[in-house]
């Protein structure tokens, strides 16, 4: 049988559990195993009851258009080879970002550098 209290959830997740509950019965399964399967399904759709808050918790769906539209505008520069605009330290960059940007900045002998020593060679350049 299913744990906890039920009455955080909505009127129509408990209608939705139920209309559920009584498909699995009407398939033969046990009444407790097609219980607990029903909210497991509801729980798995919808992320189970009531969260506190309401429905303020969701990204509004142009501030996630805006988000993906920026991100895809990063992606675009870093694939240019430009550096990352967020102010992202050089350390935490990879040596093909470092060498990338090495690259853009025509800095010579970049290609035997090592990773530390194309930080030091991009500091340098500014």
């Amino acid at each position: 049988m299913p744990r906890g209290s039920k009455a955080k959830y909505t009127a129509e997740q408990k209608r939705q559990a139920a209309r559920i509950e009584e498909s699995y019965e009407h398939k033969g399964v046990a009444k407790d195993e097609a219980e607990a399967r029903a909210w497991a399904t509801v729980n798995k759709q919808s992320g189970g009851g009531e969260k506190a808050g309401g429905s303020g918790q969701r990204k509004a769906p142009a501030s996630k258009a805006t988000d993906r539209h920026e991100s895809a505008k990063r992606a675009a520069a870093s694939r240019e080879g430009k550096p990352r605009s967020s102010g992202a330290s050089l350390g935490t960059q990879t040596k093909e970002s470092l060498l990338k940007e090495a690259r853009a900045k025509d800095i010579p002998g970049r290609s035997s550098m090592r990773k530390d020593e194309l930080i030091e060679a991009l500091k340098k350049a500014g």
